[in-house]
């Protein structure tokens, strides 16, 4: 049971150079069956909505893509009441026309992460949909508040998702590019598939940090470099989530809600 107090409804993750974003805001530990989260959770409220902050990787980036506890994070955010989850994070850009500073809502992923935790559902048969990986009202709210914000944002793209921590090889580069994927990142799965298992709306904002090693010859894609654009941009992209946060639906009426439905789930859901 959470206290008047931690209750939300509405999560936000915030990625790499995003580690703050509610003002006046209450801390709490969140303890997980599946351990602790990445750092304790921000929960306050934004126009009149009550909003529950996670830093992805921890205050100061401590947990690099490949360690972060994506099963615990979406739990805990679960447990406090959340059942819309907002996620900004930074990107490569596989495409010319997508510059470092672009912002895009994606409509489809692609995993290429190896040995992650991906699922809740080590027994039984629970097998979610996951065709359509982000919850549709989310990207739309997103695409009117990057609007109304001024910020703009492109509808749509493929999201690869790398294991890292390493940037990507040349050619791993150009044969992304080659599929047709418009962006590449380390941290987007599991982090969606964990959302639908708990029937979470969960969907992304992404900002393009770089040009992905395989775009231009003889560049190559720099951490220092990133998390540079990513602090230039950083309140663009704050302003946008705020925005959403006022703008998410009350009552959800979206596939994410009843993923679930009619499955016999091997533990209750917090």
């Amino acid at each position: 049971m959470t206290t008047e107090a931690q209750d939300a409804e509405i999560g936000v993750i915030g990625g790499s150079g995003f580690y703050q974003l509610l003002e006046d805001a209450h801390e709490f530990a969140i303890d997980t069956p599946f351990g602790p989260p990445s750092d304790k959770l921000s929960v306050g409220t934004v126009a009149g909505r009550r909003v529950a902050f996670l830093p992805r990787h921890g205050r100061g980036h401590g947990l690099p893509p490949h360690r972060i506890n994506y099963r615990a994070n979406l739990w805990a955010l679960r447990s406090l009441g959340v059942r819309q989850v907002l996620a900004p994070c930074a990107v490569g850009s596989l495409r010319q026309d997508l510059g470092p500073g672009s912002v895009v809502v994606p409509d489809q992923l692609v995993d290429r992460t190896s040995g992650r935790l991906q699922t809740y559902y080590d027994q039984g048969g629970v097998h979610v949909s996951f065709a359509d990986p982000y919850c549709p009202d989310g990207r739309g709210v997103l695409l009117k508040a990057a609007a109304a914000t001024g910020v703009g944002a492109v509808d749509g793209g493929t999201m690869v998702v790398v294991e890292g921590p390493r940037f990507s090889s040349r050619a791993e580069s150009q044969w992304f590019a080659a599929a047709g994927w418009s962006l590449v990142n380390m941290t987007g799965f599991p982090e969606a598939v964990l959302a639908r298992e708990l029937a979470l709306c969960y969907t992304p904002v992404a900002l393009v940090t770089d040009l992905d090693a395989g775009i231009e010859a003889g560049e190559s894609v720099a951490q220092a470099e990133v998390f540079e654009v990513f602090a230039k941009n950083v309140e663009r992209l704050r302003a946008l989530v705020l925005e959403a946060v006022a703008l998410l639906p009350q009552q959800r009426s979206c596939h994410c809600s009843t993923v679930l439905d009619g499955m016999e789930l091997p533990f209750e859901l917090p």
